[in-house]
């Protein structure tokens, strides 16, 4: 007779059927199982003086079963799991890679390591992205006229689908008391980040800014859509020189531009808030745009918008 897992009754009838004193071979015909399956039964969850507790048995066997081995990780997946840490990945990227590349976990066993890692004494949970304080604009903050400003209610309604390839957000993350900014564009499809530090949040150092980043893929420049910020003033001379259509989103409303929002939360991973920019170098920098690009996005199948971007580009 083959082998099979006793369910939490049978153990029940197990002990009944040993107060009335049938062998481990009877009771295994009664219950339709191996008498060895009894034996091994009993003789592991028996307890002191060799009494069997059906309770004490199921609690005894489902600690085992989730300490099992068949539950343990292979090395190389952890040093898969490892490695997607280092790059600042979520848990939930590398377990949607990882079942692509043949390192299946799940995102909940990953936090689960990284936990057990922490109390350990680890630093993998370092590398995992913190929850800031959410910036809140107060109600003194001086508005500023866009000078010809066409709002986001005249953007094609095809661009808010992210369907079409060429839409690009834009948006500025600021350093410490001043010590720069640093420009940041996203396409909206492939979500391709492409970042540049500028020395000063001005208009013109801006503009030339985003002129520079897009000037090489001023073939797939649909639209673009910006924030209400001073910095954007130049707008018309980007839209000049890359022959495309700049949009502002309504005020205070972030999530007109909600990819760009969560790039520059992703980017905090690697330049934190308050950093002075005049310690960040431009090598610096281009690594950081380059690990965002190459980190896989699950509303991309958990490919990467690099590689994302240049299929696009191919095809177009």
């Amino acid at each position: 007779m083959r082998y099979k897992q006793l369910i939490e009754g049978q153990r029940y009838q197990i002990e009944a059927y040993l107060r009335e004193g049938f062998s481990y071979r009877e009771i295994g015909k009664r219950l339709q199982v191996s008498h060895s399956t009894i034996s091994r039964e009993v003789r592991r969850n028996r307890i002191r003086d060799n009494h069997y507790l059906p309770e004490v048995a199921h609690a005894k066997t489902v600690k085992r079963r989730g300490q099992a081995a068949k539950y343990s990780v292979p090395a190389l997946t952890i040093t898969f799991v490892e490695f997607g840490l280092s790059q600042k990945w979520s848990p939930e990227q590398i377990a949607g890679v990882g079942k692509i590349i043949g390192h299946s976990v799940s995102h909940e066993w990953i936090y689960g390591y990284i936990q057990r890692d922490k109390l350990r004494g680890g630093k993998l949970f370092k590398q995992l992205r913190h929850g800031h304080r959410k910036y809140r604009k107060g109600s003194r903050a001086k508005r500023v006229i866009i000078p010809n400003r066409v709002g986001i209610e005249c953007r094609p309604a095809i661009v808010n689908k992210k369907k079409r390839f060429g839409d690009w957000e834009a948006d500025t993350v600021l350093g410490k008391n001043g010590t720069g900014a640093i420009v940041s564009l996203v396409e909206r499809k492939s979500k391709l980040y492409l970042i540049r530090k500028v020395p000063a949040k001005t208009a013109a150092d801006v503009g030339r800014a985003m002129v520079g980043m897009l000037w090489r893929y001023r073939g797939h420049v649909r639209t673009i859509t910006a924030d209400n910020g001073a910095e954007f003033c130049a707008h018309a001379l980007v839209a000049d020189k890359l022959k495309t259509d700049i949009y502002f989103a309504n005020p205070y409303s972030s999530w007109e531009r909600g990819l760009n929002e969560n790039f520059n939360g992703l980017l905090r991973q690697y330049i934190r808030k308050g950093t002075d920019l005049r310690t960040v170098t431009d090598k610096q920098i281009a690594d950081v745009e380059r690990a965002l690009n190459a980190r896989p996005r699950k509303c991309l199948g958990f490919k990467q918008p690099a590689l994302v971007f240049k299929q696009l580009r191919d095809a177009a």
